[in-house]
């Protein structure tokens, strides 16, 4: 088969749709599928630019990280889009590349397919604080059952994240296929050398957040965890691992709680020879984002042999199963500080649930789920006409 995806993001910016991105494409290749990529160029490229088409784009007032790609220069290819003969357009993201998905869909005649990596009712308002949290979220699903309407079909992370969506209004094929979990997370980090590199104490109690850091994340709440756990674990040590929006105001945040020792930005890390050690530096990841569709970090952690404690809302109630290597967790203070605290002491404990929780990520298969993807592929392509470039309800 040969697959068109389209991304308004993609490595070296880093993230979880360019993570999934990378992948399924590397996985629908092992299966003997071509996938041809158009994205956005950024200042750098990534480590494997093959059967990637970089976009002209500028850079999005306000958010520095992202690009906005020119839709006149992918359409000025037409003719060689059309050359290369398609089976099916895959579109990543809801922005220039959801459009371009749309047009290149009618004009190709080949079906067009979207994930929905984003839960916009809850992550909108968090960019435009000046707006009612109630418009906001009205207008995100309206743009979300805008967009899911027009296409042949939508690949979504979770049940619960599909729910929402038929809620919406979304009547056109679906199916949950996660991004899936590769063999090199697997491959065992080197904890004593993370440490040893970044002037973390080896046997100092380290906490975990690895992800972008931005509003969405919830991370403000678990400063606030750190700072409950620090008053019976004075030596607690809490990694941010990440870029993101949110970072100065979470600094800010730090400096004013008195955390300034408990806490530690790092920044993003390369995938290939840094985030396996990191993982495996902590003793525990914690993670309470409300607004995951599937949250992949989690699985990374436990892949590495690092128990978690986390709050399970949308997509994560898919992934998380108490004590399979994580410690449900209410998003309350009491609750969340005192399994942290409880995992800290009992090391036998904490111990065997890391290792439960290694088992249990070797089941989220990364080859399983571009299986999946490509019979999902096939059923669209056989059920679906390509979508109609005009506006729908």
């Amino acid at each position: 088969m040969n697959i068109l995806m389209i991304s308004d993001v993609y490595f070296p910016r880093v993230n979880g749709v360019s993570t999934s991105i990378e992948t399924f494409r590397r996985n629908l290749h092992e299966l003997g599928h071509t996938v041809h990529l158009i994205a956005p160029s950024y200042d750098s490229v990534s480590r494997d630019e093959s059967e990637v088409t970089r976009v002209p784009a500028r850079r999005v007032p306000f958010d520095p990280e992202d690009r906005f790609m020119s839709y006149g220069w992918v359409m000025s290819k037409l003719a060689y889009w059309r050359a290369e003969n398609y089976d099916i357009i895959h579109v990543q993201t809801p922005f220039v590349a959801h459009y371009l998905g749309i047009k290149l869909s009618s004009l190709l005649g080949i079906a067009c397919v979207e994930t929905y990596h984003t839960f916009f009712e809850e992550y909108l308002y968090h960019y435009v604080p000046l707006a009612p949290k109630s418009l906001m979220r009205l207008l995100a699903k309206r743009f979300s059952r805008h967009q899911g309407n027009r296409l042949s079909g939508m690949v979504v992370p979770s049940n619960p994240m599909l729910n929402i969506l038929r809620a919406y209004g979304i009547g056109v094929k679906m199916e949950v296929i996660p991004t899936g979990i590769e063999p090199a997370s697997f491959e065992p980090g080197y904890r004593a050398l993370f440490r040893e590199q970044h002037g973390i104490d080896q046997d100092r109690p380290v906490l975990l957040f690895v992800g972008r850091v931005a509003h969405e994340k919830n991370i403000d709440f678990l400063l606030k965890v750190v700072a409950r756990v620090k008053l019976q674990l004075p030596n607690i040590l809490f990694v941010i691992a990440g870029e993101g929006p949110a970072r100065p105001g979470l600094e800010a945040e730090v400096k004013q709680c008195g955390l300034t020792e408990q806490v530690k930005f790092i920044g993003y890390l390369n995938r290939l020879t840094e985030l396996n050690s990191c993982y495996r530096a902590a003793d525990l990841f914690i993670f309470s984002s409300r607004t995951e569709t599937q949250g992949l970090v989690l699985l990374e952690a436990m892949a590495q042999g690092t128990p978690v404690v986390s709050t399970a809302e949308l997509g994560t109630r898919d992934v998380l199963q108490e004590g399979r290597g994580v410690w449900i967790a209410k998003e309350e203070l009491d609750d969340f500080s005192e399994k942290i605290i409880r995992l800290w002491e009992a090391v036998q404990t904490r111990l065997s649930l890391g290792q439960s929780g290694r088992d249990y990520a070797h089941e989220w298969s990364a080859a399983k789920q571009a299986a999946r993807l490509l019979d999902f592929y096939l059923g669209v392509i056989e059920s679906a006409t390509p979508v109609c470039d005009k506006p729908s309800a």
